[in-house]
């Protein structure tokens, strides 16, 4: 009977009996497997196959006591010794900065609140992302632009009580910007209404450039210390595209002999990308990416942060050719969301929250923890491992997590 051929309804009934000791990743994928080889399998060998799977899933799974966490941060910080201090950054005018190596790994355990370098990957639908045109007028339409971007100068002329702003007609074609942009801009942030707009050119350094020059007269009464606001205030007024947005970078990627397109932001806005994407059509909004880890949780919600905090930390790892188990990662990243907030390690987060006073205490800042600690009338468990070494008692880990009781008198 253990010789004979078995059909696929019994093999699939004997898979879903493994239901209560396998997840169901690997049950789909035993069975998968299994009904490749259907007509080679036999009773027994299905159950050789099914007791080996069962045997080694549970031997991957942690054992009681073992220290996980000791052994997380002893399998993160030792190859952390071996990362690069410095900033990477792509060379080239069309390229973007990018912090990588143990500045970045910092700034993801430390929680920043902005990345030293936010950056943002876009990339486009299946209609979009082959067409090179389409790509640089996205990129174009997300582009944040200010009057600082296309202006040549701006002065303040006291004797005609004007601000004069020249704007450079090269970078307004460039970046696709009108004279008509300009003056709505001008008056929708109440500056002042343009008295005189004039053309000219000018030539510096030999080279023809045509000048526009608005005339905009300054408020009444105007303090002198006030106008190095009001000028920047005219610099910083907004054209066109999305706040933050400083450059985008289109970017060309050749893979099975197909070339397709996307977009390398420097700067980081994401709910301002998923708010405007009606006017972005052709950009995929389940693969707009940032690495700020704040914003994600902010905009997606914590478990999204989880995988973010994942996925950046290993991107880092294996950028300098370190090689760490992902299961010592997801467990950073575990507890850095766990309270449904992003938190830090270190002593405004993780390690400044733990229940053990003394835990709290060996960590930093000790005199403070121990103070607050026997105002309140705290009490410590004893339940960690950091605590116990404090006090000289057996950790609960291991052989130390286990109490032998004897019973006197014979029964």
């Amino acid at each position: 009977m253990r010789g004979r051929k078995i059909t696929l309804n019994t093999l699939k009934e004997k898979i879903q009996q493994l239901s209560s000791e396998l997840p169901d990743s690997i049950i789909k994928e035993l069975e998968r497997e299994l009904t490749k080889v259907l007509d080679k399998l036999t009773a027994s060998s299905l159950e050789k196959i099914t007791s080996e799977v069962v045997r080694q899933y549970r031997e991957a799974m942690v054992e009681p006591g073992e220290a996980v966490g000791t052994v997380g941060a002893q399998s993160i910080g030792e190859p952390g010794t071996q990362m690069t201090l410095r900033t990477f950054h792509f060379a080239g005018i069309r390229e973007l900065n990018i912090t990588l190596g143990l500045p970045r790994l910092i700034e993801i355990l430390d929680a920043k609140r902005v990345p030293s370098t936010p950056l943002m990957r876009i990339e486009l639908d299946e209609k979009t992302r082959y067409d090179k045109a389409k790509a640089e007028e996205l990129a174009r339409k997300i582009q944040h632009i200010t009057l600082e971007n296309v202006a040549h100068s701006i002065s303040i002329d006291f004797g005609q009580q004007l601000v004069l702003l020249r704007l450079d007609e090269e970078l307004m074609k460039d970046k696709r910007v009108t004279l008509e942009m300009v003056l709505n801009a001008l008056n929708k942030h109440k500056v002042g209404a343009v008295e005189e707009i004039v053309e000219r050119e000018e030539t510096p350094e030999g080279t023809k450039k045509k000048i526009i020059e608005l005339a905009i007269p300054l408020p009444e009464a105007v303090e002198i210390t006030k106008l190095v606001k009001l000028r920047q205030k005219i610099l910083n007024i907004k054209l066109k595209g999305i706040k933050g947005l400083k450059r985008v970078v289109v970017k060309e990627v050749v893979r099975g002999g197909e070339t397709f397109y996307y977009l390398e932001v420097e700067g980081s806005n994401l709910q301002g990308i998923l708010n405007n994407l009606d006017e972005l059509e052709g950009i995929d909004p389940t693969k707009v990416m940032t690495n700020n880890i704040n914003e994600i949780a902010s905009v997606l919600g914590i478990e999204a942060a989880r995988n973010a905090i994942i996925n950046e930390m290993t991107n880092v790892l294996r950028e300098q050719g370190l090689d760490v188990d992902v299961r010592h990662i997801m467990l950073v990243a575990d507890l850095m969301t766990m309270t449904g907030k992003v938190r830090q390690i270190g002593r405004h987060g993780v390690s400044g929250e733990k229940a053990s006073v003394l835990a709290r205490a060996a960590f930093e800042v000790t005199t403070k923890h121990l103070l607050e600690a026997s105002v309140r009338g705290e009490e410590d468990p004893l339940t960690g491992v950091i605590e116990n070494v404090v006090i000289g008692q057996l950790i609960p880990l291991g052989s130390g997590m286990v109490e032998l009781r004897v019973r006197h008198g014979g029964r």
